[in-house]
């Protein structure tokens, strides 16, 4: 085997640099996750600036359109119906958009995914908070959402209120 030249070295090192920096954005999130939202992940996360909010979580989001959510809500009395939610610039039918984007912000600034479910396993509290029920569809952070909420135990609880005011304060 021949040693190592200052030449090969050089070469190894560069072709290891392009290769990494080739890698899809999401590669570099591994404490976030990737894959669709819903599942456990928060989305893309990359090095390009995010004009609409800066950084998240300690890193720079290269958010390729506006966040747009649908959320369906039943049985939460006056807070029921479909509303849509669009962030960055935030807007949509939502009764109070510009507070709804700005708590998905402060979630992906935490590192938090407020839409993924809460596992099988997952011992919780048998409580009932209420037949209130919603889904969410769209995009977060550039990547697909589609998963539902509800108030029938304590984690269902602590996860819909965790997303106050995208849902309904209390279900209602």
């Amino acid at each position: 085997m021949k040693p190592s030249t200052p030449r090969r070295i050089l070469l190894t090192a560069a072709a290891s640099v392009a290769s990494l920096a080739a890698l899809p954005a999401t590669a570099h999130a591994d404490h976030l996750g990737a894959g669709p939202l819903g599942a456990g992940n928060l989305g893309s996360v990359g090095r390009a600036v995010d004009n609409a909010t800066g950084p998240i979580g300690g890193h720079t989001v290269d958010r390729p359109a506006a966040d747009r959510l649908t959320v369906s809500v039943s049985e939460a009395g006056a807070g029921n119906g479909t509303y849509t939610l669009e962030c960055a610039p935030a807007g949509g039918t939502h009764p109070s958009p510009d507070d709804a984007c700005e708590r998905l912000d402060q979630l992906a600034a935490e590192g938090v995914n407020p839409f993924m479910e809460v596992p099988r396993d997952a011992a919780c509290t048998q409580q009932y908070g209420g037949p209130e029920t919603a889904r969410v569809q769209g995009t977060w952070q550039g990547r697909p959402v589609d998963t539902t909420f509800s108030r029938t135990d304590g984690c269902q609880i602590s996860r819909w209120n965790s997303l106050v005011p995208v849902l309904p304060v209390n279900g209602g």
